[in-house]
């Protein structure tokens, strides 16, 4: 053989090993829906420290290579470096995690001094359980159902959760649709409240919430803890961790630890987190009609949750005193986007009211809604695991 020749032959088989060869339809796709979440958030300020992480996964997910080449690059290649990061999302590891760290930034003070308000985050939860139903009668098997049903209470790491225990096959959907949907409530949430509300509703002040002990805030995480996982053990992972990081927070003797907790771990996990999530979204296993039926319900179940925590407290304001009225405002806030609808609750009532503050009042329900979200999920995994 001929030098020319020689080179002619490698050349022709490096070129089958490049992207240019093995490019498909699907991944032109998902790297242009990568590129625009990235878009989003950088010039939208649309929850950038949640899409850029997932966007970028999407396009390093969706780089074509030659799938029986055995280079170990790809995420559902064994021993891959990705592969290795996407067990803390297929084993479960990260969300408990993540939840640890939203317990160490949580201040539970508002649902404490206002008990009532936990009903508001129970309520929203409505829309779990009806999008499990449509997906039951879309022809998804029960476990599928369950995981896809989760994205109603806007908790992505209750999402993963959910779904790397009951409906392996379908997290990568599951995981990219409810970030999304967390990252687009300030879009789907507030032309809802206008719907539901009237410009009274609207104006409505709430008194100032009373001054809680430190006392209370170091019962809280204990008393909630056994509370909740005698009701739903299998939400131990979850209500533990979320729990626990608070615990450390409110003791005031872990202020380190609670600090590193809410900070350092959290952010490298979230990182981890939403990059894998990104990378699991090969066209080959995203591109599919189930994948448009989960972001059908998704977007479905997300708004019925918004309307049922609205719809809920103007239902309590009938057996109210006058002095007492909640503003549906912050009914909204019952979903677990954390702060994110309580920051929506508060912006409304100022553009209604510019006296109005509302953020503190929408916490106790936000807050409610991540407890809320973490049982209705322990609830399923209970029935269907």
């Amino acid at each position: 053989m001929g030098f020319t020749e020689f080179l002619a032959e490698n050349f022709n088989e490096f070129l089958g090993y490049t992207g240019f060869v093995n490019a498909s339809t699907g991944n032109i796709i998902m790297i242009i829906v990568g590129a625009i979440l990235i878009y989003l958030a950088i010039k939208k300020d649309f929850e950038p420290l949640l899409l850029i992480p997932i966007g970028l996964g999407i396009i390093i997910g969706n780089i074509p290579f030659k799938a029986d080449a055995g280079l170990e690059v790809g995420l559902y290649e064994d021993n891959s470096v990705l592969n290795i990061f996407y067990q803390g999302v297929r084993q479960g590891w990260y969300p408990p995690l993540v939840f640890l760290g939203i317990g160490a930034m949580t201040d539970f003070s508002a649902l404490i001094a206002n008990p009532k308000l936990v009903l508001i985050g129970a309520a929203a939860q409505f829309g779990i359980f009806g999008a499990y139903m449509v997906a039951l009668g879309l022809g998804f098997e029960p476990n599928q159902a369950a995981g896809i049903a989760i994205i109603g209470g806007a908790d992505g790491p209750t999402a993963i959760f959910l779904s790397s225990k009951l409906s392996p096959n379908l997290m990568g959907a599951i995981a990219v649709c409810a970030y999304s949907y967390m990252a687009l409530v300030p879009l789907i949430q507030p032309p809802l409240m206008r719907m539901l509300t009237t410009k009274k509703e609207r104006l409505i002040r709430m008194k100032p919430a009373r001054q809680v002990s430190q006392t209370e805030r170091i019962l809280f995480p204990i008393i909630g803890l056994l509370l909740t996982t005698f009701i739903v053990p299998s939400g131990l992972p979850l209500l533990g961790m979320l729990f626990f990081g608070n615990l450390l927070k409110e003791s005031g003797k872990t202020t380190r630890l609670a600090k590193t907790a809410g900070s350092a771990l959290n952010d490298i996990i979230v990182m981890l987190l939403g990059l894998t999530v990104g990378c699991s979204t090969q066209a080959s296993e995203f591109l599919t009609v189930n994948t448009l039926y989960i972001f059908i319900i998704g977007a479905c179940s997300f708004m019925v949750a918004t309307a049922s925590g609205v719809l809920f407290v103007k239902v309590m304001n009938l057996f109210l005193p006058k002095d007492k009225k909640l503003n549906p405002l912050i009914g909204n806030a019952g979903v677990s986007a954390v702060p994110m609808s309580a920051r929506i609750s508060n912006n409304m009532g100022l553009e209604y009211d510019r006296h109005n503050f509302l953020l503190m009042h929408a916490m106790g329900p936000n807050v409610a809604g991540v407890i809320g979200s973490a049982v209705a999920a322990g609830a399923l995994l209970g029935f269907l695991s």
